[in-house]
């Protein structure tokens, strides 16, 4: 059974089919509340006693022991006696509830708020919507005065005013006013303080129509401010009540974009609005329906939705294939390979989005491959049409990646296109985890992908370059050179509007922590950038990261045994395609080495992607314990070429430690 938990109003738990469970008194409850308060961290018995009794009664330790013992009997109905919890655990002096980060509604909230800050406008004031219906009531409900629970509280209720206003702002950049206004005008009769909530509600009146409405809630602002805090009102409401009163047109953007002959549109972004629609709208009179021309203007523009952030990448997946497919159709196999190699978006993760979508490209491919004359005309196609291959087929242990990536990058050298060379740079790259310990190798790949990138203007492909260089550079433990690499792309990616580049950095820089040993601040980082990656459009890569960086993050110092490291996993997370490589330490863990062993004997060869090191590391950790030899051999032999690098820090995403560590211990354990 999951159990889900919540906090936003009175506080509970549930099953997986949403009945409340039977948690007993209110004292059992308040253990629980104050279990979640601590975020998985451990909660020392006495730091209990001292929280639920102002004067504690003689027998307040059993006391407690007993409310945990009958939690335990409703959150983990089925464990078997004697045998160890997994969700509600002992450890050290206290309990820690290991409750996996979305069961608890609260921690929803959080990721979901976080997230929506960087979406686009459709998308936030959905993922808004659904965090704020997670509330009930008050947060943590009969325990609102508890001074264990005021920070808590405190916290969750500014996020929630924030939350609020957020919602308000992405209306306004909808072009969705009116719908603003009851929610903030409510939001500001208990919380009269919020001066960015007044700001919001005069605006929102203003490009309803509502001007003089607009500019009274101004002066109510200032009078409020004055009277009940002797304060004027901040420049953002002074220059708001300027520019009204002012008829600025920049305040009513929307208005003016769908009207423009009304009044002249102000700045660069309501330009570029006016000549996008007026271009697109000569485009679609001049250009007669069914024409190819139109297909190939829309590959480009699908090319181009791809590196503008998740709402964008997700789209152009949906309608890259349907170009393919209608390209096909007129039988044209120079216009299908235009179509096919004009997706040269660049690809930074070993794992597809979407495996069944990336085996119909390359067979359409393929086909067209077949289908192009073998001359000296289609040589550029026939590059594009292998890079394409190479990118799409990564991750698969086919020889058919790996030749066509060589094929491409001969024909792209031989033709001296730099676009082509970054392409199919790209191709290799994508075949190049096809053993352990070719970090070098992708390094120089990176390398070479600035150096040319940047001689020619190609912006995504330099800031490729400089996320492989964070990879490589990380997996030989060159954190000087990654850092320099991050900071580039960091550049780049705000200069350029690549909004996805900073997610990889993100998660670089909580490996960056894990990597220094600091394990509490690398938690929470890669929490965050967690968060991140919900609604990026990458599911390739988020599936389950967070489970697998936290799982790695224990073993990283080397200081834990297998079955300790792996006590705050949890079994019934998405561990997505890492499942068979964690499974037989997740089994150990609960005691049951022969379906442990059997585990580790059915689990393949990890994937040919960034991972591959780490994966295999977390295999080792279980033959070791499991003392099974056969498969210590075959693991020695694998990670025997990345000794001195770090175990998954080729990723660029999480490390399980030194490559070496395991080493050790594989040949320990076969007394080599």
């Amino acid at each position: 059974m999951r159990v889900a938990f919540g906090v936003l109003g009175p506080v509970v738990a549930w099953d997986d089919d949403g009945r409340a469970l039977a948690l007993k008194g209110p004292r059992h409850r308040e253990v629980l509340a104050r279990l979640i308060v601590a975020r998985r961290r451990v909660v020392p018995v006495s730091r209990l006693v001292a929280d639920l009794w102002e004067e504690p009664p003689d027998g307040a330790v059993g006391a407690v022991q007993t409310f945990v013992g009958a939690l335990r009997r409703v959150l983990e109905p089925e464990r078997p006696p004697r045998a160890p919890a997994r969700l509600l655990v002992t450890e050290g002096p206290g309990y820690a509830l290991r409750a996996a980060p979305d069961a608890v509604d609260a921690w929803r909230f959080e990721a979901a708020v976080e997230a929506a800050a960087g979406l686009p406008p459709a998308r936030a004031l959905e993922r808004l919507a659904q965090a704020l219906e997670l509330w009930r009531g008050p947060s943590y409900g009969e325990y609102a005065h508890e001074e264990w629970a005021r920070g808590e509280r405190s916290r969750l209720a500014e996020l929630r005013l924030r939350a609020v206003e957020q919602r308000a702002e992405a209306r306004l950049a909808l072009g969705r006013p009116a719908e603003a206004v009851p929610d903030l005008d409510a939001h500001l009769t208990g919380h009269p303080w919020r001066e960015d909530a007044w700001r919001l509600l005069a605006l929102a009146l203003y490009r309803s129509g509502r001007q003089g409405d607009a500019l009274a809630v101004l002066r109510r602002a200032r009078a409020m401010l004055a009277e009940g805090l002797g304060l004027d009102p901040g420049p953002a409401l002074r220059r708001l009540e300027a520019d009204m009163l002012a008829q600025d047109p920049r305040l009513d953007p929307h208005r003016y974009q769908h009207h423009p002959g009304a009044h002249p549109a102000a700045g660069p972004g309501e330009a570029a609005d006016r000549v996008w629609a007026r271009a697109a709208e000569a485009y679609d009179r001049t250009v007669a329906a069914g024409a190819r021309a139109r297909l190939e203007s829309t590959v480009g523009l699908i090319r181009n939705l791809a590196v503008t952030g998740g709402g964008g990448l997700t789209a152009a997946r949906e309608h890259r294939l349907a170009a393919v497919t209608a390209a096909e159709e007129f039988g044209d196999p120079e216009l299908t390979a235009r179509v096919i190699g004009a997706y040269d978006v660049p690809a930074i993760w070993t794992r597809s989005d979407d495996p069944e979508q990336s085996r119909r490209i390359v067979a359409a491919a393929g086909r067209t491959l077949a289908a192009l004359p073998d001359d000296a005309g289609h040589e550029a196609a026939r590059c594009r049409l292998l890079a394409t291959v190479a990118v799409e087929m990564r991750g698969t242990r086919s020889p058919r990646g790996p030749r066509a990536a060589r094929q491409a990058e001969e024909i792209a050298r031989r033709l001296d296109d730099p676009a082509l060379l970054a392409f199919a740079l790209n191709g290799v790259f994508m075949q190049s985890c096809t053993r352990a310990g070719l970090a070098t190798r992708r390094d120089a790949i990176g390398a070479e992908l600035v150096a040319v990138a940047r001689r020619h203007g190609l912006t995504t492909y330099e800031v490729l370059g400089h996320l492989i260089r964070i990879q490589s550079r990380g997996a030989l433990a060159d954190f000087t050179a990654a850092d320099e690499h991050a900071a580039a792309v960091d550049v780049l990616a705000e200069r350029h509007e690549l909004p996805l580049a900073g997610v990889f950095t993100q998660w670089y820089r909580a490996l960056r922590l894990a990597a220094s040993g600091r394990g509490a601040r690398a938690e929470a980082a890669y929490r965050a950038a967690a968060a991140r990656l919900d609604g990026a459009g990458m599911p390739g890569v988020e599936r389950g990261l967070l489970p697998l960086a936290l799982f790695c993050l224990g073993l990283a110092d080397g200081s834990a045994p297998a079955a300790v490291a792996a006590e705050g996993a949890d079994p019934a997370a998405d561990w997505g395609p890492y499942r068979s490589w964690v499974e037989p330490l997740l089994l150990l863990r609960a005691g049951r080495r022969a379906e442990a062993l059997s585990a580790l004997r059915a689990a393949p060869e990890p994937p040919a992607d960034l991972l591959y090191e780490a994966l295999c590391c977390l295999q080792a950790v279980a033959a070791v314990e499991l003392g099974d030899r056969d498969v210590l051999v075959e693991l020695r032999a694998r990670l025997l070429p990345a000794a001195g690098e770090l175990a998954g820090a080729g990723s660029g995403l999480l490390t399980a430690g030194p490559v070496d560590r395991y080493l050790a211990a594989v040949t320990e354990a076969l007394g080599i």
